[in-house]
């Protein structure tokens, strides 16, 4: 199949997510180029702009995307923000990397699954950056070998070092366990059921008003039960693990244990501080395939039924958490064009 050439790459949103993803399309991946940023903000705009030759700032998502030298966008902005600029997308006819949540509820993601539906094929990825991390991939790879037999349980730790102004409990499940939602469901080829958070003591860490941490259970179709501890106040790190407990043994990832020193009476090795330090090398490789793939005009990675069946699981752990209980996921019938496993 003929390839294209260096790929114009508009960068909508250049907060700390979208600056980053400019510095690793200008100076990390090949077969793209950044060739506008937007922003609301046009002086941040232009700021992140300016190291870049021949990019030019926006504050409008729409133009940047009308502009000859733009061949794909790479969303970036707040979650509510997605939607617009999704619909703006398909109507240039232009591939889309779209970091996660899709959009923020799963009516408005069930939205664009139709009007992407609506254009027969396939132009967005979505960004589950976690199926490119090294670890993660060599769990998958082992899990369909069926070496290890049927899965049962997955365990899960997601932790951070302290949450971000204005982060709120139910943000705990639609920010951060979001992620756990979708890797749950590519490593089991499950579709989430039913959730439930339960809710130990706040820790003293912890903001005013924030239930953190907390735990929350999937059921999934395929019969496994998931459970994620989340605790994005914990003062020490950023840690990211994963347990997989099947019939005929486990596989486990994320201790950081490839660098281990002894000095000075003690042993050890550092945490990471940061999503940004931790899954950089997952960062890298998922634009680069998402580039490569654009540049062979096909869409490959997560998609959006990805996107909204996310976004479904996270508004039913909402209400799991806010009423109490055991909450079933709602999902319409999977379309066609989005295949038939998890």
């Amino acid at each position: 199949m003929a390839q294209r050439g260096t790929l114009g790459v508009a960068v909508i949103g250049t907060g700390r997510m979208g600056a980053d993803h400019v510095r690793r399309i200008h100076q990390v991946i090949s077969g793209a180029r950044v060739s506008a940023v937007v922003d609301v903000d046009a002086e941040r705009a232009k700021r992140v702009a300016a190291p870049v030759h021949g990019c030019t700032a926006y504050t409008d998502p729409a133009a940047a995307m009308a502009a000859a030298d733009v061949d794909a966008v790479l969303i970036a902005s707040p979650g509510p923000a997605h939607e617009a600029t999704l619909l703006t997308a398909f109507e240039h006819g232009l591939p889309v990397l779209c970091e996660k949540p899709l959009t923020p509820d799963a009516a408005s993601a069930l939205r664009v699954l139709r009007a992407e539906q609506g254009l027969g094929r396939r132009r967005v990825q979505v960004g589950f950056m976690r199926r490119y991390d090294a670890e993660y991939v060599k769990l998958k790879s082992l899990l369909d070998t069926g070496q290890l037999g049927r899965p049962l349980m997955l365990h899960n730790r997601h932790r951070n070092v302290a949450s971000p102004p204005g982060f709120t409990s139910s943000m705990l499940i639609s920010d951060s366990v979001a992620h756990e939602t979708d890797v749950t469901r590519w490593l089991l080829g499950h579709e989430i059921t039913a959730v439930t958070v339960l809710r130990p003591t706040p820790s003293a860490n912890a903001p005013d008003g924030i239930q953190d941490p907390q735990f929350v259970v999937f059921e999934t179709d395929g019969g496994a039960v998931v459970d994620v501890e989340i605790f994005v106040n914990c003062g020490f790190g950023y840690q990211v693990q994963a347990e997989m407990v099947c019939e005929r043994g486990t596989a486990r990832l994320g201790d950081g244990h490839a660098l281990v020193t002894n000095m000075a009476g003690r042993w050890g090795g550092t945490i990471a501080q940061d999503y940004t330090e931790r899954f950089a090398d997952a960062y890298d490789r998922e634009v680069q395939a998402w580039v490569d793939a654009t540049r062979r005009d096909e869409v490959t990675g997560p998609s959006v039924w990805d996107g909204y069946a996310a976004a479904a699981v996270c508004e039913a752990g909402v209400r799991a958490l806010e009423e109490g209980g055991r909450v079933e996921v709602e999902l319409v019938d999977r379309p066609p064009l989005y295949g038939t496993s998890a």
